[in-house]
């Protein structure tokens, strides 16, 4: 039982990392997209957009200080997260289910 509950443990955290590294480009590719200035109705803009902007927002509701001289911090601060969820969460994750 202590094997499975393993395997377990270690497929949710990776899993879970696969979907926080696909999250980090999509965060990269907003913030490269902002730059440019894209067509908004191209259907993968929209996509990317409607993934983001809402992290974004509450990035930016929750520290008011990533918005500075009309420069957006707020995807520094989600990649950053994401790394620090990757280190420590799934790292633990994966240790856990190591040791069961």
């Amino acid at each position: 039982m202590e094997l499975l509950a393993g395997n377990f443990l270690g497929a949710i955290a990776g899993v879970l990392n696969a979907v926080l590294s696909l999250y980090f480009w999509i965060v990269i590719a907003s913030a490269v997209l902002s730059w440019v200035n894209p067509d908004p109705y191209n259907p993968i803009v929209r996509i990317i957009r409607n993934l983001t902007e809402p992290v974004f927002y509450k990035v930016r509701k929750l520290l008011p200080f990533t918005y500075v001289g009309g420069l957006d911090l707020s995807p520094v601060v989600i990649l950053l997260g994401i790394e620090f969820i990757k280190m420590f969460v799934i790292r633990s994750l994966y240790q856990f289910a190591g040791h069961m």
